[in-house]
């Protein structure tokens, strides 16, 4: 089955009363039409892209290890190096 999508974009002003007209439409008169409003301008998620730029950055251990007693493999070092312990 081959279907054919025209698409047709137009930018107006809604009037005074909120009417909504639209001319020289490149479809046939007596054509089923889809009609989809919505503002023309976007609205952003946030105005500043960058909220943490410039706070203050502190790093408590940089070189220390992040999460050591949830890796499996550490629990099986003594193995592989022979110390069992005191």
């Amino acid at each position: 089955m081959n279907v054919s999508l025209q698409v047709h974009r137009v930018e107006t002003t809604l009037t005074q009363n909120g009417t909504l007209t639209l001319d020289h439409l490149p479809f046939q008169a007596g054509e089923a039409v889809e009609v989809i409003v919505m503002p023309n301008k976007l609205v952003p998620l946030s105005t500043d892209l960058y909220p943490l730029r410039g706070t203050p950055l502190q790093y408590d251990e940089p070189m220390g290890s992040v999460a050591e007693e949830n890796w499996e493999a550490l629990s099986c070092l003594p193995l592989l190096t022979g110390d069992n312990g005191p």
